[in-house]
């Protein structure tokens, strides 16, 4: 045991999806069209809310710090997968794997939190409409938004810290796409029984906060059924529709990943599942809020037409 925590771990290799070439090949294609499609699609997002002052509302601020965290997601995650899938070269550097592993957790816990404060803004326009303004603050958002990412900061360095410090005697292959808490915790040689408790409380947080907003719709089913005019139940469902369906996007992979049973192929599963909310919902993001949204719509045509304007002006 001595020796073994004298052992020093400069890299770590993950595990690709598939030996085909063929497969690789289709694989890094769509994941190069994902990554392009997260990165471009939440860029859009946050140019339009920031450029557009009838977006500077509570709703679009929240959303705008959802588009700039999945930029972060994304960029954390793909890059090197894309990079393991092009070269065949699966080593990842003991710090670049703690440095992917603290944004992960970094950006997952802080999209909590923003789902979390969406879900109470909705409940507040909808159950309090008249107290709205004076409740949802711009100095309100300002200082949640600031005490969510202080927080989710420093819980993902602790964990980091506390990962950094085990030991990796047995085994460096990660079997996971990217440096992920569990995997690494599964390679430790070291005792992780700390850090199953940690995680233990950190799930009941998170189930928490998913209760709140499970709260939250229920609280806004109720007052939308006692509204009387269907077009105002109508406006008032469509306005919440973007944001129910992100949280079932967020929450759905993680849910199924607990309630799932063990089997040889859950570990594969697993990496399926992970592929979802690392790659597939920051993609699919600026599509929810954007096509079923028409304030975003609008200032998308708005933005078009100035920008094609301009064009034709220069042409010209």
């Amino acid at each position: 045991m001595n020796d073994c925590k004298n052992v020093t771990v400069t890299e770590f290799y993950l595990t690709p999806f598939s030996n085909s070439k063929m497969n690789e090949i289709l694989i890094f294609i769509g994941f190069l069209f994902m990554y392009l499609l997260a990165v471009v699609g939440n860029l859009i997002i946050i140019a339009l809310i920031c450029s557009t002052p009838q977006l500077h509302t509570p709703m679009y601020f929240f959303l705008c710090n959802l588009s700039s965290i999945d930029v972060i997601y994304v960029s954390a995650i793909l890059p090197k997968m894309l990079s393991i899938i092009l070269t065949g070269n699966k080593a990842i550097t003991f710090f670049g794997c703690i440095i992917q592993l603290y944004f992960f957790m970094f950006c997952a816990v802080t999209e909590n939190f923003i789902l979390t404060c969406m879900a109470y803004d909705r409940y507040v326009a909808i159950c309090s409409p008249l107290h709205y303004a004076l409740i949802m603050t711009k100095k309100l958002c300002l200082i949640i938004a600031i005490s969510y990412l202080i927080i989710s900061a420093m819980n993902s360095l602790i964990l980091t810290l506390l990962v950094s410090t085990l030991s990796f005697c047995y085994s460096q292959e990660i079997n996971h796409l990217f440096c992920e808490l569990l995997p690494l915790m599964a390679l430790s040689s070291s005792d992780i029984r700390t850090m199953n408790i940690i995680l233990s409380v950190e799930d009941i947080f998170g189930s928490c906060t998913f209760i709140f907003i499970l709260t939250s719709y229920v609280r806004i089913i109720s007052t939308v059924v006692k509204i009387r005019s269907s077009s105002g139940q109508l406006k008032a469902i469509s306005s919440c529709s973007s944001h129910i369906i992100t949280v079932l996007l967020f929450y759905g992979p993680s849910i199924y990943m607990y309630v799932k049973p063990e089997s040889e192929d859950s570990k594969e599963q697993d990496k399926i599942l992970s592929v979802f909310y690392v790659a597939v919902v920051p993609m699919l993001n600026p599509f929810v809020y954007s096509l079923r949204n028409k304030e975003v719509l609008g200032a998308a045509r708005k933005t078009a037409k100035v920008i094609w304007k301009a064009v034709v002006h220069s042409k010209n």
